[in-house]
Order: C-alpha cells, then structure tokens, then sequence
C-alpha cells in the first residue's frame, strides 16, 4: 500500500514561534512514517514559507537557511503543495495537513480558511472555532449562554489606550471591577503580554503592554484558587473528555516564562479534587468545546477558586503545546492513550471531516 502525504506545519508569525518548533518535534516522531510520507514546512516569524529538509534541522534551526519555499495551493481541484528553489518548480500531492501551530496566524482561523478553500483534510478546528477560540472576548460572550460560570470583566480597545486616553480606561476598569486584576490581550497566546495589576498605576502598565500585542484587551478579576485543565478530542458530536489535570505555577501566575523557562513549574495528573468537581470541569469542558463548534481538538482551562470550590471557566486553547511539558499529550496519556495513538486518531479526524 503506498503512503499517504502529509504536510506538518509548524514555526509561524505569532509570539509562540519557539513552541511551536518545539512541538513539531514531538508530532513529528509521532507519526507513523510506515503509513506516512512527512513534509515539513517551516513558517519563520517574517512569514516565510520554507521547506524544511529534516526534523534534525528542525531541532537545530537550520531549516531557515532553506533556499527552497513550499507553499500549500488554495487550488481545491490539485491539492498540492508548490515548491520552488534554485533547481526551478515543483509540486507535490498533499493528503492531509498537521498543522502544528500556537497563536497568530496559526490557530486564530486564518491559515484553516487556507486549508478550506485548498479542500485539503486537516487536523484541528475549524475557522469558526479557531477564531473565536483565540478571541477571548468572543470565547467569553459564546459560554455566556452555556451555564458555565467566568469572571468578570472588561474590554479595552488598543486605540483608546493608544491615543491618550489611558485615564478613562482606567476609571472604566475600576468602576466594575476591583484590584488586583488580569491584563490580557484578547487574542495573544501562551500568556504572552499578560500581566497582573494591584492598583492603578500597574493597571496603566499592563494597559499598555497588551496593547502591543491586540487590539482588544480583557481585563478581568482576579480568581484566587487552583488552575485545573481538561483535554478534549472529537467532533461537537461526539466530544471525548479526558481526565483532568492541575497546573502548580513556580511564578505568581502562569505567564509564558513560567510554563516554558521555569522548572519549578509543574503539572500533576488526576489531582484530588473536592467531590464532583472533576466531573463537573469534564462536564463543562465537552459544553464549551460543542458550543464552539470544535473539532479534532483543544485543552479547555479552568479554575476551581478558593474557599468557595466554584468552578470557573479560564479559556479555551483550540491547537494546544504538544511540548514534553505539555498537558494535551499528557492527559491522554493517563487516559491509556500514548502520543503515536493520539496523533493518529488527529489525522484520522482530519479525514473524517464535514466541509
């Protein structure tokens, strides 16, 4: 039987760069090369398309010395990729696309409209659920229906910041909600440009600091309690929930330095939970990803607050790390089922899918 093509993108232009070829490494070995023929293709954080010669060039980064693009065609009727470097064209039949990307322009629906209109199977969700997943004013808004509690908050416009008029925002911010609050940038991944504010001053500084990186900002209040993740598989048909698990932050919030350069930070399988409350997060995490209209997969983050044991819903991650410390890979694992299996059923998905 001869192989299936299968396109792996990873790199991109958004701040999670860095992870995401850290991630591609664990897809990759992942991936059964009996059953696959592997492409790699590169995106580095200029938005170049780049073939990558190898997954040891990957680990190095030597891959963005490549002197040959490899771009996917939106062409539905050739579903190829084109390929040219010093040697001329070429194109090559592409079956199935994993796309291993975190952030901008990766998981934010953009390249998935891509993917659509090329007719190319591939892993993950869809444009609507990735866009708005990304989004966490439009995650917000979307479980606002569900029953599912969240914290409240506050949307900033990056312009209103930017030309001057940080002071208003600001009396908006604390009219509604009181310190310490969450800075966020509303589509911003992997905590990046995230900050915590204990009065005004340090409220102006994370104002400004998100805004660099959207043009939506989510300020929320603070949730004092445990940080517990739920991993999820499927379709909004038939949505499979793994177990949950705990994140012990070495920082004083999980920010991006935390989870990916701290090793004091840790993750713990299947914590003691106060009763009911593991079901309830699987329960409200298989909710929100149907509602989102999910598909292949997500990680769907929330918090169980102190004293009062009030499940809280955080946000929803719809191309989650796949890093050695990641917890998507991780909860299935505990589930019984391992990485090559995980990234297998994802394709399969990928073929499954409804357009």
């Amino acid at each position: 039987m001869s192989k299936q093509n299968i396109a792996v993108i990873f790199g991109g232009q958004s701040s999670e760069h860095s992870v995401s070829c850290i991630s591609v490494q664990t897809v990759a070995k992942a991936i059964n090369k009996d059953k696959y023929d592997v492409t790699y293709i590169g995106i580095t954080e200029e938005g170049q398309w780049l073939l990558a010669p190898s997954l040891e060039s990957i680990a190095d980064g030597s891959w963005q010395q490549s002197k040959v693009s490899a771009v996917i065609s939106p062409d539905a009727v050739k579903q190829e990729m084109i390929l040219s470097g010093p040697d001329g064209f070429d194109t090559k039949k592409i079956d199935v696309i994993f796309p291993v990307l975190h952030g901008m322009y990766g998981e934010d629906g953009t390249i998935q409209g891509l993917f659509q209109m090329s007719h190319i199977p591939y892993v993950g969700c869809g444009v609507l659920a990735s866009a708005a997943g990304m989004d966490k004013v439009y995650t917000k808004i979307i479980v606002d229906d569900l029953g599912v509690k969240q914290a409240e908050y506050v949307l900033v416009r990056a312009c209103d910041v930017e030309a001057g008029d940080l002071e208003r925002q600001a009396d908006r911010v604390e009219e509604k909600l009181s310190y310490p609050v969450f800075i966020k940038p509303s589509k911003a991944g992997s905590s990046k440009g995230v900050s915590k504010a204990h009065n005004r001053e340090e409220l102006k500084d994370g104002l400004q600091l998100a805004a660099k990186h959207d043009t939506k900002i989510l300020v929320e209040r603070n949730i004092v309690g445990r940080e517990i993740e739920c991993a999820v598989l499927g379709s909004a048909a038939d949505v499979k929930v793994s177990g949950v698990g705990e994140i012990l932050a070495a920082a004083e919030f999980y920010d991006f330095d935390a989870k990916y350069n701290n090793a004091e930070s840790k993750t713990v399988i299947s914590p003691e939970l106060p009763e009911g409350k593991t079901e309830e997060i699987r329960q409200a995490a298989g909710k929100i990803f149907a509602a989102m209209d999910g598909y292949g997969l997500s990680r769907v983050d929330f918090f169980l607050e102190k004293d009062t044991n009030e499940v809280i819903f955080n946000e929803i991650n719809t191309l989650p790390g796949f890093t050695s410390i990641s917890m998507y890979p991780m909860l299935w694992k505990a589930a019984g089922m391992d990485i090559e299996e995980l990234v297998e059923k994802q394709i399969q998905l990928a073929f499954e899918r409804r357009y």
